[in-house]
């Protein structure tokens, strides 16, 4: 019998997605349950769903702790968007999701094999959590790759989609 190698499909879509993902909503509460307990819990800021590729780098880390950490969506005195989390003593959510790599352009069930395993993707997500907080952040989670329960008030709404 003949064993011909796969198509190398795997490498292309890693090389067309190799981007930490973010979706940020601005909230002015939000809580993650495991196993319906309570986990993480903030008033105002950042509500954060976190995904990474097996390509994802520290450097694009860092790029994203600045970022959100400097960001200036808060709203001021006048209801601008023209505050930073530390301006307004806010807090960070920040949730594990894998799923931000879904790919549903073929078939019915999404594909996530651009998603980084656990073992690669959870160093990123720890080292990501330590970077918010080494700027000043004060930072909730939830349970790596728990299955999990998210409630939130997105407040504006303002949503943002952040990749690096």
């Amino acid at each position: 019998m003949t064993c011909f190698p796969a198509p190398p499909l795997f490498p292309r879509i890693l090389h067309k997605v190799s981007r930490v993902r973010i979706l940020l909503q601005r909230v002015s509460r939000a809580e993650v349950r495991v196993d319906r307990r309570v986990i993480g819990k903030i008033g105002i800021g950042y509500c954060l769903l976190v995904g990474f590729t097996q390509t994802d780098t520290e450097p694009q880390l860092v790029w994203m702790a600045d970022k959100i950490a400097g960001l200036r969506i808060l709203a001021d005195d006048a209801g601008k968007m023209n505050r930073s989390l530390t301006d307004v003593g806010g807090s960070v959510l920040v949730i594990s999701q894998f799923t931000l790599y879904g790919d549903a352009s073929a078939g019915r069930r999404p594909s996530f094999l651009a998603a980084a395993p656990g073992p690669i993707a959870e160093p990123l997500y720890e080292k990501f959590v330590e970077m918010l907080r080494d700027r000043g952040c004060t930072v909730e989670t939830g349970v790596f790759g728990a299955m999990s329960e998210v409630e939130l008030v997105n407040d504006g709404p303002t949503t943002i989609w952040l990749e690096r």
